[in-house]
């Protein structure tokens, strides 16, 4: 493994890493200070390098029971979610408030922003529970200035010894946002402090204060304390470790596709820790190897394998290592890149269960994990991790090739037809013609393409990056405005009793609203703003509303807001003059309408243009 290579496989120069492990383990002795920068130059580019202290107070460990999570803030950081599912990222309260707290308190704002606009490298850092202050600010820095009319650099976070900092939406997010590789974290085997949050706090708060001073890089514990301090760090690892077990034990029977009732019922009764790896990580087993892994799956089963004991007799001894391990990034580093002994675990899917002694690209890993005393059960977690990507991606392969089945061809042809006459909507709403019914095989074809792509994606089954795909969000959004409105049609042609509500509520399918999703995501606008497919649905309930004999007063907020949204789609093309045809059902409702309002409307030169 040649240097260039390395560099070449994770994107850093050893340079850049060496200068992080210093500086985040410099932020340590300045923990009055909110960060730590230096600017620093190597191979002619320019850096900004802003490391974050830890904490040995366990408040800023955990903020409440039982491991302390809370929903993401979103209009901080609107891309840790889960787009289609709708789902907001679970992080760490304690770490996100004391985050929100140096944003706020700071120069952080000022410092990045300067930087960034100087084209300089920003590498945010830190150890400990600093480094789970650097993936935050790294966030936030993505966030904040990574929008399509900028071109600055991207920044990096360089951890060391990090604890977890969020559940896996943070995997699935970093991939489909293609962020992986700026996160790079390196743990040391035996290093407890990754492994803490697998642990509930209540297991652990009892003796969370004392292992943290003996975390501390400044504490000094007496030589009459060496007795307590053994018994505690046993009882420590022994508690978080147990945990972590239950936890990977869990994941694993769910990476096989164990079907067995009693991880249902194991759930229901035990609380499982919510956080998960994410990013790259890098393992130094002790010996001068690094082994780098970019599936969080393995991430996370090896954060337990790797540290199993042969037998108790080396509890103590491991228990009190996990401390210092946490301690010495800085000689384990220099060994490493001295070495330069890099195995990158990939192929997981043909692991063997045994070292076969081959000389193999597989067989460098397998050697790799003997270095790790990865057990047997520990490769056959590993393989099923790698499988299940395996299997991802073989499912975005069977999407992919129903591409051809997913043409629109016919129904375009069939829009642009009705739309000489009556128009698409009214057309497909009446179902008179051989073609109406035509359009409506076609129209349910698309759908069960469609409804099967989305219960994947909401079982999480399809590669994390599909939904940033801007192939998928381009057809998801031709397909979303050219088969919706036909769905509006039917389901109010069929419409019988009032009470059964109006679409938007009570009807409107999966395959629409993660689509509509997709594509208000990628082109970060708000929530709603990408609606254009549902325009006769709300003419329809707005109508409906009418008919009952609502005064114009009660809706007449809304009419100006769809009015006004109608005019900003016809201006940016998302709509074509086609819904103002004379005898459509949009117009047909338009002309109820109070005639001084139609006099002021927004849209009246575009209705009188037909």
């Amino acid at each position: 493994m040649t240097r260039v290579l390395f560099i070449d496989n994770i994107g850093l120069k050893e340079e850049v890493i060496k200068k992080a492990c210093s500086l985040a383990f410099k932020a340590h002795k300045s923990p009055e200070k909110s960060y730590v920068s230096e600017k620093i130059r190597i191979s002619s580019e320019s850096n900004l390098f802003i490391s974050f202290p830890g904490s040995w107070d366990q408040n800023n460990w955990f903020s409440k029971k039982p491991f302390g999570e809370s929903k993401i803030d979103l209009n901080l950081f609107p891309s840790l979610r889960s787009v289609g599912n709708d789902e907001a990222a679970l992080v760490n309260e304690a770490f996100l408030l004391k985050f929100k707290n140096i944003l706020d308190n700071s120069s952080l704002k000022f410092e990045v922003n300067k930087a960034m606009e100087d084209g300089k490298q920003i590498v945010f850092t830190g150890h400990s529970c600093g480094a789970a202050v650097a993936i935050l600010a790294t966030f936030w820095a993505l966030e904040e200035y990574l929008n399509p009319n900028q071109n600055h650099k991207p920044p990096l976070c360089i951890t060391f010894g990090s604890p977890l900092v969020g559940n896996h939406i943070f995997s699935h997010a970093t991939k489909r946002e293609n962020w992986s590789h700026n996160f790079i974290h390196f743990v040391k085997r035996f290093d407890i402090v990754p492994r803490i949050m697998l642990a509930p706090y209540s297991s652990i708060e009892q003796l969370f204060s004392s292992i943290l001073q003996y975390l501390n890089p400044k504490s000094k514990p007496s030589t009459q304390d060496s007795t307590r301090r053994g018994t505690l760090t046993c009882d420590f690892y022994s508690t978080v470790m147990k945990n972590t077990a239950t936890v990977t034990s869990h994941a694993a029977c769910n990476l096989m596709g164990s079907s067995n009732l009693l991880l249902e019922t194991v759930t229901n009764f035990v609380d499982l820790s919510p956080y998960r790896p994410f990013g790259t990580y890098i393992f130094c087993n002790g010996n001068g190897q690094m082994i780098v892994v970019k599936n969080s799956d393995v991430v996370l089963q090896l954060l337990f394998h790797t540290t199993q004991l042969r037998d108790l007799a080396e509890l103590s001894e491991v228990a009190n290592k996990n401390i210092l391990e946490h301690l010495v990034y800085e000689v384990e580093l220099k060994d490493c890149f001295e070495m330069l002994n890099v195995v990158y675990l990939n192929q997981l899917e043909e692991l063997p269960l045994s070292n076969d002694g081959s000389n193999s690209d597989i067989a460098t890993i397998s050697t790799a994990l003997d270095g790790l005393g990865l057990s047997t059960r520990a490769r056959l977690c590993l393989r099923a991790a790698g499988m299940l990507e395996k299997h991802k991606k073989n499912n975005e392969d069977k999407i992919d090739k129903k591409k051809a089945l997913a043409s629109m061809k016919e129904l375009e042809e069939y829009k642009a037809t009705c739309e000489i006459q009556k128009g698409y909507y009214d057309a497909f709403k009446v179902q008179k013609e051989t073609r109406d019914f035509q359009a409506n095989v076609k129209r349910l074809v698309l759908a069960g393409i469609w409804d099967e792509i989305i219960e994947m994606l909401k079982r999480y089954e399809l590669p994390d990056e599909f939904e940033g795909n801007s192939e998928w969000v381009k057809l998801g959004t031709s397909f979303r405005r050219l088969v919706e409105p036909l769905d509006i049609a039917n389901y109010y042609r069929h419409l019988k009793n009032e009470d059964t509500g109006p679409y938007m509520i009570k009807a409107r399918p999966k395959r629409y609203r993660y689509t509509q999703r997709w594509v208000e995501h990628a082109n970060r606008i708000p929530t709603g703003a990408s609606s254009e497919s549902t325009i006769l649905a709300e003419v329809e309930e707005l109508w409906s509303w009418s008919n009952n004999n609502k005064p114009f007063e009660d809706i007449k907020e809304k009419v100006m807001t769809l009015e006004q949204d109608i005019k900003r789609w016809f201006e940016k093309g998302e709509i074509t003059r086609n819904v103002f045809l004379k005898d459509s059902t949009f117009v047909k409702w338009w002309e109820t309408l109070p005639i001084e309002h139609k006099a002021t409307s927004c849209i009246a030169t575009l209705i009188g243009m037909q």
